[in-house]
């Protein structure tokens, strides 16, 4: 079996993330009490007139193959979204359109990168990221946003990271795992890097765009700097503001040329992402946005009472996020320590091991977002579930000695 795996797919780690949601649900399955709190996915459900518009396009015989890479209706809605709201101006086609954003992302990459060529990936990133740029036979160059900085990328880091090589930089905001958000006046001083380094490119993954707490002004690299939008790609999605995960729509809007190369990646591999899908998705860009905004105060009040009940965990320190539906801890305080059942906390990967089995909470260890020691718990559920697992934390962290 070993000479069946193709070595681009040795160099590739299967995905902590779903691990984590699978191993939580198999538990489940057998009987164990256990609350999950390692997907990305919101609790809420998809709202009604989307599902109304699916049901619609079901009824109109809208079942059909479409273009590769998105319905010119979707394509229109995604254009006006990005004018509405980024002051960003594509045109139709200047946008892409993927089975989720994950394949939008791949898509690019795949499109662009040689081997031996270089992506920037700031850490902590989302998991994926790395991996993607190494099944597309690039080099993935991790650069660390250490918790001090807001666990987000400095100039100068960027700088210093760039050589001949680099190819893309990917820019997660706000981010899967920390939350953190980069500021217009942030965003603004990478610009002004990648103006001194005109060969780069920057990928842009805006996915929890409206996600955003408190008076923070969320903004975008092209919004911001709109001399480099020509080597920008901004990719974004329905899946996490409109709760609709499962549907599998992302888009991105960027240069004609790039788009043109994702197109035939598309053309050869997925095609079409699912017509009924698309056609919700023009609902939900096109139809009320009220629910967002309503949306968000459950979940800023969910990140409040995560934050405040882990950082009254022994030896856990918590960061407050400004965005998304995560927050990133810290259990520096806890290494070396020893649980109930014997076992020496030595890594982060250890302590959300023997959290899961002495606690039954189910979170993702910081060494799979690439900086350690840290874990991610996603608060997209209800507060009484949250408020019961981090009363389970709270326990486990005060039985450790």
């Amino acid at each position: 079996m070993s000479d069946l795996q193709s070595s681009a797919l040795a160099r590739v780690k299967p995905s902590a993330t779903l691990a984590v949601t699978a191993r939580a649900r198999e538990l489940k399955r057998e009987g164990r009490d256990v609350i999950g709190l390692g997907a990305g996915e919101p609790d809420f459900d998809t709202p009604e007139n989307i599902k109304a518009a699916a049901i619609d396009a079901i009824q109109r015989g809208e079942t059909k193959y479409t273009d590769v890479d998105g319905l010119p209706e979707l394509k229109a809605a995604i254009a006006a979204k990005f004018k509405r709201e980024n002051g960003l101006d594509y045109s139709t086609a200047q946008i892409h359109v993927a089975p989720g954003g994950k394949a939008v992302l791949y898509n690019a990459l795949v499109a662009t990168l040689s081997p031996g060529d270089e992506v920037i990936v700031p850490a902590p990133y989302w998991v994926s990221y790395p991996d993607m740029v190494l099944l597309a036979g690039g080099e993935p160059k991790v650069v660390i946003g250490h918790e001090e900085d807001g666990f987000k990328l400095k100039p100068a880091a960027l700088d210093a990271a760039i050589t001949p090589r680099t190819r893309w930089l990917i820019l997660n905001s706000p981010s899967n795992p920390t939350g953190a958000a980069y500021t217009r006046g942030e965003l603004e001083a990478l610009a002004e890097v990648l103006r001194r380094r005109p060969d780069v490119w920057v990928m842009t993954d805006d996915m929890y765009e409206h996600l955003i707490y408190g008076d923070f002004e969320y903004t975008t690299l092209a919004q911001v700097a709109p001399d480099l939008i020509d080597r920008v790609l901004t990719v974004n999605g329905v899946s996490k503001a409109y709760a609709m995960t499962g549907w599998r729509i992302g888009y991105a809007g960027g240069p004609k040329p790039l788009i043109d190369l994702m197109r035939k990646v598309a053309g050869q591999t997925t095609s079409n992402p699912s017509s009924i899908s698309q056609w919700a998705a023009v609902e939900a860009l096109n139809g009320p946005q009220d629910f967002i905004a309503e949306r968000g105060e459950a979940f800023e009040r969910r990140r409040d009472l995560v934050v405040s009940m882990l950082n009254q965990a022994e030896g856990v320190r918590c960061p407050t996020p400004e965005g998304a539906f995560y927050v990133y801890p810290s259990i520096e305080g806890l290494i070396g320590k020893t649980t109930q059942g014997g076992v020496v906390i030595d890594s982060d990967e250890t302590f959300a091991t023997e959290l899961l089995n002495e606690a039954g909470v189910a979170v993702v260890h910081g060494a799979a977002f690439g900086l350690s020691p840290y874990f991610r718990v996603s608060y997209a559920t209800d507060e009484d579930t949250l408020r019961q697992a981090c009363e389970r934390i709270q326990e486990f962290c005060a039985g450790l000695t």
